[in-house]
């Protein structure tokens, strides 16, 4: 599969999920885009409700059917954006371009600017990478799986070749705006844990579905944040559903981003909930370092933050070296040594990473999380010199500590996928 690099982030991302990393590729080439309804069916959940359930595949016909979403016209969303007037445009990528709206909070009818609701209305390219098979996907999983910690999908316009998706507004933007952006304010350490706090919740809940889905590009850019800093997920474009029955695994085409996707799911296709876990701890070495998953910038080693990271995680004497120096020292020592031994739990061998589900608890058991200030009071007083803490899930995965991933490295040349 040929690699096909992103492009650059471009304004603010407040729905700009498809938004990429600093030489991060991602890894997948996207078809053409249909103007015709598909066959294609995805599993979905067939009620609005936080606890999911996907039992049967839908064809495109009764996803687009959804009462829970409401289909905008093109002139709608127009107007809504004053015909995608570039001062409304509020972030850019590969996928295309996302405007800033406003529609009526009770009837949901195009309104003038400043008056209404505001929400974020993404634009497909036709030649982008986000495809109609991706699109149709968003749909369907943010049209019926419904959680505080998932970006609301409001509605959906298809017109000929246009494809449009309408979000809620997320006015904090991207955490990856916040980590790397030049000049963005620093996240405090609580900021930060809750951020992981709340996307360990969406992935959770994900994969603990009746019917399991697995999100498969987890990554700093698709984590959006609101007014207070509350984090959701976006773009389920690549989330597939789980293995059934006594199936260990789903067999897929290679998707994702590079430096976040599970090595063994590279290597192989086999595509687990564990390979959200890992890539959930490449976003958990990115809180703590501030620095990206790939980074072309960089010589050598350091170019991949796992690789680099790694040897200091579980030394809680070398863990300064790779913490944020953006955080200035304000930060509990031991929490953050607990976060890195997560980290490196959760970068581990894919049949000793941990569930979701533990891993939230982990979090949700740190001091900081217990008693995190409001946005308000960005910093933690520096921890004081506790003994070194046990791993956060000691009784139920032994320590990765000394051990080395399974996982092949990223193939130099991968076939280009006709499918997914």
């Amino acid at each position: 599969m040929g690699n096909c690099l992103e492009g650059r982030s471009k304004v603010d991302n407040s729905l700009s999920s498809r938004t990429t990393t600093s030489g991060a590729t991602h890894i997948a080439n996207k078809s053409s885009n249909s103007s015709a309804l598909s066959s294609l069916t995805v599993p979905t959940n067939s009620e609005k409700s936080t606890s999911g359930s996907l039992p049967t595949p839908r064809s495109e016909g009764e996803i687009l059917s959804s009462p829970h979403l409401k289909s905008f016209t093109l002139n709608e969303l127009k107007n809504a954006t004053r015909n995608f007037r570039t001062d409304n445009l509020i972030g850019e990528g590969g996928f295309g371009y996302v405007y800033k709206g406003w529609i009526d909070e009770h009837t949901l009818s195009a309104s003038r600017a400043g008056i209404g609701m505001v929400v974020a209305i993404k634009k497909l390219k036709p030649e982008g990478f986000q495809g109609h098979k991706e699109w149709l996907s968003e749909v369907n999983y943010l049209g019926q799986l419904h959680h505080p910690n998932l970006v609301n999908l409001i509605g959906y316009c298809v017109d000929g070749n246009n494809r449009l998706l309408v979000y809620e507004y997320m006015p904090k933007g991207s955490l990856e705006n916040h980590l790397f952006r030049r000049g963005a304010r620093p996240l405090s350490w609580a900021i930060r844990i809750r951020v992981a706090i709340d996307a360990a919740q969406g992935l959770s809940f994900l994969h603990n579905s009746e019917e399991q889905v697995i999100y498969r590009d987890f990554k700093a850019s698709n984590i959006l944040l609101d007014s207070e800093f509350n984090a959701k997920l976006s773009d389920f474009g690549l989330a597939k559903a789980g293995p059934t029955g006594d199936r260990t695994h789903v067999s897929t085409q290679v998707m994702g981003t590079q430096g976040y996707a599970a090595p063994e799911y590279m290597a192989t296709g086999r595509l687990t909930a564990k390979c959200d876990v890992y890539s959930f701890g490449v976003v958990l070495l990115e809180l703590l370092s501030g620095r990206r998953a790939v980074d072309k910038t960089k010589v050598g080693l350091e170019q991949n933050l796992v690789d680099w990271a790694r040897p200091y995680l579980g030394d809680r004497r070398k863990l300064f070296r790779i913490m944020d120096t953006k955080l200035e020292g304000q930060y509990p020592q031991k929490g953050a040594f607990m976060v890195a031994i997560l980290a490196l739990q959760c970068i581990g061998e894919a049949k000793l990473r941990p569930q979701m589900s533990e891993v939230l608890h982990a979090l949700e058991e740190l001091p900081a999380s217990k008693q995190a200030p409001s946005p308000s009071h960005p910093r933690l007083s520096t921890g004081s010199h506790s003994p070194v803490p046990k791993s956060p899930l000691r009784h139920n995965f032994p320590s990765p500590i000394n051990k080395s991933p399974r996982g092949s490295p990223m193939p130099p040349q991968l076939k280009s996928p006709r499918g997914r």
